[in-house]
Order: C-alpha cells, then sequence, then structure tokens
C-alpha cells in the first residue's frame, strides 16, 4: 500500500508540473505547411465570455509556450492572429501540444463556391419564421482564407423582414453568432475568413404571416448549385420551377438545381403547423475567423430548451440542414460513356481460371501510412466531439444524464479504435 500510495503521489506531482502549459507550431498551409514565426499568438478563455488570459509569439521555428493555471480547468481556445486574420483550434483539457494552420488571406470570391441554399419555413401565429443556410466550400488551390474586412458575404431578405441572427461554422463545424454590416434596402454583409474546406452561414429572419399566407421574393447574391425549400405538414409552399422531392425526417422538401447569381424566384406558403417538439439547441462555439469578432461576434450560450423563433438556426436548423445534405449527396452522379471492350473467353479450364486470376486481383493492402492517417483522423473527429460535449455542458444546453451518454458513447468509441 504504501508503494501504492507513493505511486499515486508521484503520478500527481508529475500531472501537477504539466498543468497549466501547452505548446505548438503555427504552420502556413498556403506554404506547404511551413513554420510561420513572429505571428501573435492569444490564449481565450471561454467561461464568462471570450477572455484573452494570455499573449505571445511565435519564435524563428514558429513554436509558441504559454504558462498559464486556467490551462486544464476547462475547454480553452489558441487563436494565431495572420496578416489581422483569426484562426483558433480548441485547447481541452488534458491536451499540452495544440498546433494551428493559418492560411494567407485573399479578397477573390472565386475561392469559394456554393453547392447548396437550405430554406426553411416555420409559422408562430402572425409571424413566419425562416432559416436560411448557405454551404460554402472552399477548395483553392494554393489553399487560402477568403477574407474581407468590409464585408466577404453579402446577403439580402425580403423588404418586410426583420432579421434575427446571423452565424457561421467553419470546418469544426461549430456555429458562433456574426455581427451584421447593413448595407441598406435589406442588403447585409458580414466580415468572416472562410478557410479551405467545409464552411456555412446561416440566417434567421422574421415575415408578417397574416391570413396563415405569405409570399415571398427571394434573391440570388451567388450562384448556388442546389436550392432547397422545406416545410413541416400540412403547410404548403410553392415555386416556379421548384420539384417535389418527397419527405425527409418530417418535412416536406422541394428542390431546384443551378440557380444563377442575381436571379429572384418568388416563394408562396401557406397553412399552419405545430412548433418543433423539445427543440433543444446542440450548438457550441466555433472559431471566430475575422479581422475583430468585435461586441457582436460571440459565443452563442443557449437554454436548454427553444421556444421562441430562434429555434431554426440554434435547434432545429442543423438536423434539417442535413436533410439538404442527404439529397444533395443522393444527387445522380453522370456515368461514363465509355464501355470496356468486351474480350471473348479463352478456350480451356486451366485458360479460363489464369484468365480469371488475371482480371481479379486480390484487394490492396493499405500501407501503414494510411492506417495512420485515417486513425489520426478518427482521433481529432473524437477530440472535436468530447470538446462539444464539454461546451454544452458549461452552456446549460445538456442533461447530466444526456452528457453522462454521449460522453459514455465517445468513450467508448476511443477504446474500440484505440484496441483496432
Amino acid at each position: 500500500m504504501r508503494r501504492i500510495t507513493f505511486a499515486l503521489l508521484l503520478f500527481l506531482a508529475a500531472a501537477t508540473a504539466r498543468a497549466g502549459t501547452v505548446t505548438g507550431t503555427i504552420h502556413n498551409g498556403t506554404d506547404n505547411n511551413k513554420p510561420a514565426s513572429g505571428v501573435d499568438v492569444l490564449l481565450i478563455q471561454l467561461q464568462g465570455g471570450m477572455q484573452v488570459v494570455a499573449s505571445t509569439k511565435t519564435d524563428a521555428q514558429g513554436a509558441y509556450h504559454f504558462d498559464n493555471p486556467a490551462i486544464g480547468l476547462g475547454p480553452m481556445l489558441i487563436r494565431a492572429v495572420y496578416r489581422g486574420v483569426f484562426f483558433h483550434q480548441p485547447l481541452t483539457p488534458g491536451t499540452s501540444s495544440v498546433d494551428v494552420t493559418v492560411f494567407e488571406p485573399t479578397t477573390n470570391s472565386k475561392a469559394i463556391q456554393i453547392p447548396l441554399r437550405l430554406l426553411v419555413f416555420q409559422p408562430n401565429g402572425d409571424k413566419l419564421m425562416v432559416g436560411e443556410e448557405f454551404s460554402i466550400t472552399n477548395n483553392s488551390n494554393p489553399p487560402v482564407a477568403y477574407y474581407k474586412q468590409d464585408g466577404n458575404f453579402e446577403f439580402t431578405i425580403p423588404s418586410d423582414a426583420e432579421i434575427d441572427q446571423v452565424s457561421t461554422t467553419g470546418p469544426s463545424g461549430m456555429p458562433v453568432k456574426q455581427g451584421t454590416i447593413d448595407k441598406g434596402k435589406g442588403h447585409y454583409a458580414i466580415a468572416y475568413a472562410f478557410q479551405p474546406g467545409q464552411n456555412a452561414v446561416r440566417i434567421s429572419y422574421i415575415v408578417p404571416y397574416s391570413g396563415n399566407s405569405a409570399s415571398i421574393k427571394e434573391t440570388s447574391t451567388y450562384d448556388a448549385q442546389r436550392v432547397l425549400l422545406v416545410v413541416p405538414p400540412p403547410m404548403q409552399v410553392s415555386s416556379n420551377g421548384f420539384v417535389s422531392q418527397g419527405t425527409e425526417q418530417g418535412f416536406n422538401v422541394f428542390s431546384k438545381d443551378s440557380i444563377k447569381a442575381g436571379t429572384g424566384f418568388d416563394v408562396a406558403v401557406s397553412g399552419t403547423a405545430p412548433p418543433p417538439a423539445d427543440a433543444t439547441a446542440t450548438s457550441s462555439p466555433d472559431e471566430v475567423n475575422g479581422r475583430d469578432s468585435g461586441p457582436e461576434s460571440t459565443i452563442m450560450n443557449v437554454p436548454a430548451r427553444l421556444g421562441d423563433e430562434k429555434w431554426i438556426l440554434l435547434g432545429g436548423m442543423g438536423a434539417i440542414f442535413a436533410v439538404g445534405v442527404g439529397l444533395l449527396l443522393r444527387k445522380p452522379v453522370p456515368e461514363v460513356a465509355v464501355a470496356p471492350a468486351v474480350a471473348s473467353p479463352p478456350k480451356g479450364r486451366k485458360a479460363q481460371k489464369a484468365a480469371q486470376a488475371k482480371a481479379v486481383p486480390p484487394p490492396p493492402v493499405a500501407p501503414v501510412e494510411k492506417v495512420t492517417k485515417e486513425v489520426n483522423s478518427n482521433l481529432d473527429s473524437l477530440k472535436d466531439t468530447l470538446l462539444r460535449i464539454e461546451l454544452r455542458r458549461q452552456a446549460g444546453t445538456i442533461t447530466d444524464e444526456e452528457y453522462a451518454r454521449e460522453r459514455g458513447r465517445a468513450e467508448q468509441l476511443l477504446r474500440d479504435l484505440v484496441q483496432g
């Protein structure tokens, strides 16, 4: 027992010695991930709002180092400020090394594409809540971050609409509220650095809904490969060129492909529908990528139940957006119109066996490097999942029972991954 106690004390002492320290390297993703020297690095505490508790600069090798008693006590963020643009990575308890990848900024809008735009309609008495989500991809090569300080993503809401909220998500998929730049006549913009990979912009606004009907004039600021209209039954929605896609997850879905920038389309909505039951927020803070998040770009602390108009953006929007993603992925892919030549079968049993062995080679064995890459990718995904669970618990958006269940699932996946 004395030896066990002594070993435990040594373990606790070692853990205490490591607590409060984090190191890492800032890489330039545009320049072949070379270390970035002279970059400002900030340590941000999430509790009580985003508070900078320490700052430093990277050395000639792109490395940074923080010693702070807040490290390890809760989830934090590491912010790298490169050419006036913010780039972040989460710092979870138990993590002592965090690297951040920054990208050269560009003002060229061709760096992004919009494969999908989703509009969700939900009545609430004499008001109609409209939630929009733009799926945005950045496939720039070499990879760059699309950003303009005076607004690099613009959108327009109907003339009689009242804007409610705008948020963005980066490649990690966690939303953060954004301040808007009012350009007049229902035209708005946000300043957000769209990193290489998958991003999204979510918008919610309210329009009058007298007599349980409304006619809404929508506009397209950008080319969209596909646009979806989503309503809960028994509501009705119609728009020229939109085709019914049936029902997905209890919602009626209509779609139209290839809507060009500058094209307007009218949407007629009518009918009533009950509010979503138990719309529970699943949102957590994400990186605030921009030059200055400002007072209006804040982490979203959401109550456990959403009974007001914001359910579209904060509660139901993420789940409903999965409907659009599923339909987009199910979109038929054109087949290649080249048929392989059919060779005549060889004569003789031995010749046939030899031909079959030649025609069907054994499946290749995945190299060690590929397996290692896949394992590391899964581990990163699990780390993000655990961070979101902890953030939801601190924000009060998850019950103790849900927290225990979700964390148990993530830990079981981790055990399976390590054992596998």
